[in-house]
């Protein structure tokens, strides 16, 4: 498991003056450590999280964190301000920042490790520590819990021993407690430190449910019976409530369970002495409907409907990368008649070649059987939880049976997320309630989308559809140059953002039902996108002087990557320099996909950069094109670099043009 935090990303001397300059600067790092892909995405979901609820707690501590696509590994950054930035505090600036950054799909292991960090963000002494640290290495590793300084010691306020004569102490006061945020990585278990602190000053025996991302275990029922009161701290729905029916409820934000403790204990014996039980809303909760909280719910309609589009796509890919290159090989190994071969379940040599190739072949069919419903069934999931995926993926296999393809998966997901949601907001008697997410809503749901898809719009998709195939079956000449300059630009423009994804979603799109000419066009954005890293990889190596000693170390890294298709491996030099790079790696894209369209190069596989070249059609020419597109965004960065140089002095001595400006 790697280091979550390093010294490389720590930041001792934070000059920054916003929050969102302070997440940018501490954002940077972690591209540079290859920690996150896209700077800019990254960035647009660390505010996304940030627009509904101020990440500023008391103390000076702002955590800014996210759940994000462009990261490739659980990551924290840490930054110490001097003059402190203003994260929504009550009580002002915050001088310690802590940046959080989890994958989609980040796994429990680091994620525990996560909600530890942001337990001991609540204790002076770890705090206090970090102030008077003076070496990054060591703030890391303090960080990571590696060490704790015995100098500091731990505050007396927030480790209350338990009564030692518990005999004859009168019986505690008992409450249990559920913490939770949209992310479930910082406030759920930060809220739950506080509560626990605020509980041991006051004597109170509390057990607190952390419904967060490292892991939901279930209080003990027969803890939840002896409970006196309940105290909800949550900014997503609370699972399972009716487990807490007839006790006193007190109901709150999660930022309240941080900031407001003692306030909520003493709110929750009040509730308990007036014997007030508290009703649930609206006699649902989250196991029942299977919403998975209020984080799909965020932010505005546009991004929204991008989050859930790319949880379909990012399920999907996987089932097209796995059967592309099986198709891939079997024709490599068998030729393109091997398609109509026979069953392999019926015939089958074991020293036959051809054997073989038929065997990958339709191991590879079968996988691409699954596309348009895993991409139905997960945009629905990314809308509506796991009541979403049965009415998605029956929509989706729908789409297969009227021939609505790729576009028919999309609209078909989006359906059935809208059905599932339209279904949870009906309230129910409370017998039905525990049937609803696994028979009622996907029943009633995948009626729903089977009949919107077999009789008002499967149709007209269809048609559409159709059109597109024949569209791009039908390039040729002029228009597929065209349409692979379009293609090449959007690649490059954003180098992983969100004109880069629509760009490959495209593509692998058409991959789902391929044809010649979706093959063309996934194989234009997978050499367009190689371009960029390649150009400076190259540039750094023919004029070194142009960069700083950083940009050149990346720019070896950078071979590697654009070699493997990994477009974002240049965006720590676009970051750099945005008005000369990003300008020059668009041109040499629109050539590159240009050139690959008029070659008529095919690819079936969506990844793999020059790994798969053997498996590409017309493999020679798609080289060409790549190295035409490098030569071209390598001429431009230099030529551009070159004109921003001031020329320095002639060389006394020799010449030898070690200090004179290109």
């Amino acid at each position: 498991m790697s280091e979550l935090i390093t010294a490389d990303l720590v930041d001792l001397d934070l000059s920054a003056e916003t929050k969102d300059a302070a997440a940018r600067s501490l954002a940077g790092r972690m591209v540079e450590a290859g920690r996150v892909t896209d700077l800019d995405g990254f960035l647009a979901d660390v505010a996304a999280r940030e627009a509904q609820m101020p990440t500023g707690l008391d103390g000076g501590i702002g955590i800014p964190h996210c759940r994000s696509e462009h990261v490739t590994e659980p990551t924290l950054a840490f930054g110490r301000s001097a003059d402190g930035i203003d994260f929504g505090a009550p009580d002002g600036p915050a001088d310690l920042v802590f940046l959080i950054a989890a994958p989609a799909g980040a796994d429990d292991d680091h994620l525990t490790i996560l909600s530890g960090l942001a337990r001991r963000l609540m204790d002076p002494g770890f705090t206090g520590a970090l102030r008077a640290e003076a070496d990054p290495g060591a703030a890391a590793a303090l960080i990571r819990g590696e060490e704790v300084p015995a100098a500091v010691p731990e505050d007396s306020a927030t480790r209350t021993p338990e009564p030692a004569d518990t005999d004859a102490a009168p019986e505690p006061f008992r409450i249990v407690a559920v913490t939770s945020c949209p992310t479930g990585i910082a406030h759920t278990y930060m809220a739950a430190e506080s509560l626990e602190a605020a509980a041991r000053a006051e004597g109170v025996v509390l057990d607190v449910e952390t419904q967060g991302s490292a892991g939901f275990e279930r209080l003990d029922p027969a803890v939840i019976a002896a409970a006196d009161a309940v105290i909800w701290a949550h900014d997503v729905d609370v699972r399972e409530k009716a487990r807490f029916g007839g006790k006193p409820v007190v109901d709150t934000g999660v930022k309240a369970g941080i900031n407001r403790p003692a306030e909520l204990i003493a709110e929750a014996r009040r509730k308990a002495e007036r014997g007030e039980i508290s009703r649930f809303a609206d006699g649902r909760d989250e196991a029942d409907s299977g919403t998975g909280g209020s984080a799909g719910a965020s932010g505005h309609f546009g991004v929204r409907l991008r989050t859930y589009l790319m949880s379909g796509v990012s399920y999907m890919v996987p089932f097209v990368a796995a059967g592309g290159l099986l198709i891939a090989l079997s024709f490599a190994i068998g030729g393109y008649e091997i398609a109509s071969a026979k069953s392999v379940a019926d015939h089958f040599v074991w020293g036959e070649a051809a054997s073989w190739a038929a065997l990958l072949n339709q191991i590879g069919t079968a996988a691409f059987g699954f596309l348009v419903p895993v991409l139905a069934g997960y945009i629905a999931y990314g809308m509506a939880d796991r009541p979403a995926l049965v009415p998605g993926f029956v929509g989706g296999a729908i789409a297969l049976t009227i021939d609505a393809g790729f576009l028919g998966g999309l609209v078909a997901g989006l359906l059935a997320g809208a059905a599932v949601m339209a279904v949870q907001r009906v309230k129910v008697h409370p017998t039905l309630r525990g049937i609803m997410p696994v028979l009622v809503i996907p029943l009633l749901a995948s009626i729903a989308v089977g009949f919107l898809m077999f009789i008002v719009v499967g149709k007209p998709i269809a048609s559409l559809q159709n059109a597109l195939t024949d569209w791009l079956n039908g390039l040729s000449g002029s228009n597929a140059v065209i349409l692979g300059v379009v293609l090449g630009l959007m690649m490059c423009f954003d180098m992983g953002g969100p004109l880069n994804k629509v760009a490959y979603a495209f593509a692998v799109g058409g991959l789902a039902d391929p044809t010649p000419g979706s093959l063309k066009v996934m194989a234009a954005v997978m050499a367009a996108g190689m371009v960029p890293p390649l150009a400076l990889a190259l540039a750094t190596t023919v004029r070194r002087g142009l960069f700083t000693a950083t940009e050149r170390e990346n720019g070896r890294a950078a071979w590697v990557l654009g070699a493997s298709f990994i477009t974002e491996g240049a965006i720590p030099f676009a970051a750099a320099d945005p008005l000369r790079v990003i300008p020059s790696v668009m041109a040499g894209g629109a050539v590159t996909g240009a050139l690959s369209m008029a070659f008529g190069c095919t690819l079936r596989a969506p990844h793999g950069g020059v790994f798969v070249v053997p498996l590409i059609g017309e493999p020679f020419l798609y080289l060409l094109a790549i190295a035409a597109g490098t030569a071209v965004s390598t001429a431009l960065v230099v030529v551009l670099k070159g004109m921003r140089r001031t020329p320095a002095p002639a060389p006394a001595e020799d010449g030898s043009g070690v200090t004179v400006a290109a």
